[in-house]
């Protein structure tokens, strides 16, 4: 196996000098080696992606659906893209102008944050948030600024994101919204989105507003930022946590044209395209009444389970936001035990084999709490909190 010349490491890219792996993704390696753990780790479905959206691929494949397309994706796809923001959230967008299909959110975010970002920008966040932010906007030379959240429930307010734009001046150039959030599962409601909005419409910050689990909202619909503050906002969806196609990786990006049109090239340089099988399954997913009725019936099997884990690790003295959307339950650990969440994860996992995910890894105000991920069947869950009450009453304060 060739080894590095070591002379080419001395000047290599200083963007990505000190960014490490995703802190989920190495406590999850580490709790999977341990025989018989129970992971409730990463945000991932435990569906099975739809057989009529599996068809809607494999009918691709077989009509020779695999040669180059536009990078954008498809027109008829782009359509029910366009069709499925009108008809959900009430959004117009163009789909030859206003309208990516990506190689998942994420790599819509690393577009939109490639295109507008300069070295020394600055970029706000809402914090706890997800732990990929922080490395996509410092890979672009710039800088994020964490607003903690913890003491108004982990939502921004309009206070809250004022005194950052003041404090922070003229390097702001835009802020990352996430909701339905991941790690806490707060979101936002109508009234919060146009406060936020009142704030942002008096600046020239971009909004970024990372909607993923737009479609997973259990107490009141979902209401979108580009809703509210369209020219200013860039908006990201897909079917990952809608249709449990995460590994399919299908992204829309939306925002004004003149925005659009450098979001476009960005991601036609990072990817050429997205997968066409997986493009024409999107299609299915977003356009089709079974595909909106899968949605729905992932839907009351999550606020089931959202329900049964809230009630039980209440019982256990966990302090917990309101989960009012996403898959995430993000709870406080209660006074009397190990207090460092990261040591709180490994004790637990270590004693009584069960994966949790530690809150400080996602950025200021995580600390002191922990997120299980509900997207588990309700016999994992029902043994899940079997080993948490466990863990609680053997480990309990003298």
């Amino acid at each position: 196996m060739p080894n590095t010349k070591p002379s080419l490491l001395k000047d290599l890219n200083h963007n990505y000098d000190g960014l490490q792996p995703n802190p989920i993704r190495i406590f999850d390696a580490e709790a999977s080696k341990i025989d018989g753990v129970l992971k409730l780790s990463l945000g991932e479905p435990d569906f099975n992606v739809p057989e009529h959206i599996k068809q809607a691929a494999i009918n691709a494949i077989t009509t020779n659906q695999s040669h180059y397309g536009p990078s954008n994706g498809w027109p008829v796809v782009r359509q029910a893209a366009a069709d499925f923001l009108k008809d959900r959230y009430n959004l117009d967008y163009n789909p030859d102008t206003e309208i990516a299909l990506t190689v998942g959110a994420t790599e819509g975010l690393h577009s939109f944050l490639d295109t507008i970002l300069n070295p020394g920008d600055k970029v706000l966040m809402p914090s706890p948030t997800f732990s990929l932010y922080d490395q996509l906007i410092r890979i672009n030379g710039a800088e994020p600024v964490y607003i903690n959240t913890e003491s108004s429930g982990f939502v921004l307010t309009p206070e809250q994101l004022q005194h950052a734009i003041d404090e922070n001046g003229a390097a702001v150039k835009a802020i990352l919204l996430n909701f339905p959030s991941n790690p806490t599962g707060v979101t936002y409601n109508a009234a919060q989105v146009k406060a936020i909005a009142d704030v942002v419409r008096k600046t020239d910050l971009i909004v970024i507003s990372d909607e993923i689990y737009s479609e997973l909202t259990y107490d009141a619909p979902h209401a979108s930022f580009a809703g509210e503050l369209p020219e200013q906002t860039l908006l990201i969806n897909g079917v990952s946590k809608s249709h449990a196609m995460t590994g399919w990786r299908i992204g829309i990006a939306a925002g004004p044209a003149d925005l659009m049109k450098r979001v476009s090239l960005a991601h036609a340089f990072n990817v050429t395209s997205a997968s066409n099988p997986e493009l024409y399954a999107a299609a299915e997913a977003l356009s089709t009444e079974a595909g909106r009725q899968d949605t729905l019936k992932m839907k009351a099997e999550y606020i089931k389970r959202r329900d049964f884990v809230v009630e039980a690790m209440t019982k256990l003295g966990f302090k917990i936001a309101n989960p009012s959307g996403a898959f995430y339950v993000f709870a406080k650990i209660p006074a009397g035990y190990i207090q460092d969440d990261n040591e709180f994860c490994y004790d637990l996992v270590r004693k009584n084999k069960l994966a949790l995910i530690a809150g400080s890894g996602f950025g200021p105000g995580g600390e002191h709490y922990i997120r299980l991920s509900y997207a588990a069947s309700m016999d994992d869950l029902k043994e899940a909190m079997k080993r948490l009450t466990a863990y609680i009453n053997e480990n309990k304060p003298a």
